[in-house]
């Protein structure tokens, strides 16, 4: 007579830990809450989410992921895109230009949303998808990239484009913030032109 063992019980939600691991191969730190690795699979641009809403109103559907917790918006962005930025902004000639634009990189964590479907946590600011991952599909060869050309697919979004979106309307914001402040806040002097 052969027994056989009936194999583990699994629950039909394993958590979001396992989907992000096993559906999209990314790493999770456990938490709470559970964070997502940054440097490993993909880099995030971060970005006040009044600004993200003009990213992606500009951009369509030509972004990665999206991510929204609380008052900022995350773009997830292919490994390496965090160490581009700096060099990027200055090439776009946003350099030096004080923009609320950060990037995680190496060693950066961000809270990860709970996957698609599976309901919201109910916190005010939790995590949550705008654009979530697709698995299967490629997830890092979908992420925005510095590429010379396309790869597989001319859908891929491009880095650049998304990077001059994400500062312009970071500046937008902080115009239009210091704007609603009024003349006071704003405190410009004014310019004075030489006629020759």
């Amino acid at each position: 007579m052969v027994l056989a063992v009936p194999s583990p019980r699994v629950p039909p939600d394993a958590g979001p830990a396992r989907w992000y691991e096993d559906a999209l191969g990314w790493t999770t730190v456990a938490g709470p809450p559970l964070e997502l690795v940054t440097g490993v699979c993909f880099d995030v641009l971060e970005l006040p989410a009044d600004a993200g809403r003009g990213v992606l109103r500009r951009l369509g559907g030509a972004t990665g992921p999206v991510a929204l917790a609380g008052h900022r918006m995350a773009l997830l962005v292919a490994e390496g895109g965090a160490e581009e930025l700096p060099g990027l902004l200055d090439w776009l000639e946003w350099g030096g230009i004080a923009l609320d634009l950060t990037a995680l990189g190496a060693g950066g964590r961000m809270t990860a949303p709970l996957p698609p479907g599976r309901g919201g946590s109910g916190a005010p600011g939790a995590a949550v998808w705008l654009r979530p991952p697709v698995p299967g599909r490629g997830a890092a060869a979908s992420l925005p990239a510095l590429r010379a050309a396309p790869r597989d697919g001319a859908g891929v979004p491009c880095l650049a484009r998304l990077v001059a979106a994400a500062a312009a309307e970071c500046h937008r914001v902080r115009l239009l913030s210091a704007r609603a402040r009024g003349p006071a806040a704003q405190q410009l002097s004014p310019q004075r032109f030489a006629s020759s």
